[in-house]
């Protein structure tokens, strides 16, 4: 009987080595690799050329050929809020190009935007068209985009379809020199004829990585101006607005 019992704790024994064993590091974890896009944009150009748009996007040494989303984003400088978006034709070898014309002067951004990898990445060029950019710009009635600091960029997710009453998700993009912005304070202020004079603050959480997310049910049907604001721990301090319309 002892015997049996011997042999019985030496295979419990033997199983819990094997099950330690396999709890043991093996160096193998999976690594995050930066998501990368190289844009390249046709920086000058006359009133009607073609302007040509293509990135590359690469995940470490891996080009992306099945990238979950790839649009580009285009808006005169200063008209941030005139945005408009051109979808890409992915070209199955990691490269995704739009092409698009412009009918006045002016300096215009040209950003894409890229899921890929369960992450998301913005970068901007600009392109000059004609004479380029025209010092009477603010006569058109739209206020210019807040002076960015060097390497930071701001992507504005704008509610479609918002109904007065009901909950509507304010989503927040942010990068600084191609990377996410992460750490960052960031709240949006809302204003509106049919708050009066009343400024709402809401406070934005980081739900990803350079991600910053808010819901806030718009009481009441109209126009309403949604001005971001962001500061981190180094000292950064950005703003940009949009408008928003709620039915």
């Amino acid at each position: 009987m002892n015997k049996k019992y011997k042999l019985l704790g030496m295979i419990i024994g033997l199983v819990i080595l094997s099950a330690c064993g396999k709890d043991v590091d093996d160096g193998s974890a999976v690594e995050v690799l930066p998501l990368e896009v190289e844009l390249t944009v046709t920086e000058q150009a006359k009133v009607g050329d073609t302007v040509k748009m293509e990135a590359l996007v690469t995940y470490g040494d891996e080009k992306v050929s099945d990238a979950d989303k790839v649009v580009y984003e285009m808006w005169e400088e200063g008209k941030k809020d005139d945005s408009v978006m051109i979808d890409s034709v992915n070209e199955k070898d990691g490269t995704y190009t739009a092409e698009t014309t412009f009918d006045h002067d002016g300096l215009f951004n040209i950003q894409v935007h890229v899921d890929a990898k369960d992450l998301h990445t913005m970068p901007v060029k600009q392109v000059t068209i004609g004479q380029g950019a025209h010092v009477e710009g603010e006569e058109q009635g739209h206020e210019h985009d807040h002076g960015h600091a060097d390497g930071f960029a701001l992507h504005f997710v704008k509610p479609e379809n918002a109904v007065a009453g009901v909950d509507t998700e304010l989503m927040t993009h942010l990068q600084i020199d191609g990377q996410p912005l992460e750490k960052a304070n960031v709240r949006y202020e809302i204003s509106s004829d049919v708050l009066g004079e009343k400024h709402l603050w809401i406070d934005a959480d980081e739900t990803e990585q350079g991600e910053y997310t808010a819901v806030h049910p718009f009481e009441e049907a109209g126009t309403y101006t949604v001005k971001i604001h962001v500061k981190n721990a180094d000292g950064l301090h950005e703003h940009e607005e949009f408008t928003v319309e709620v039915k």
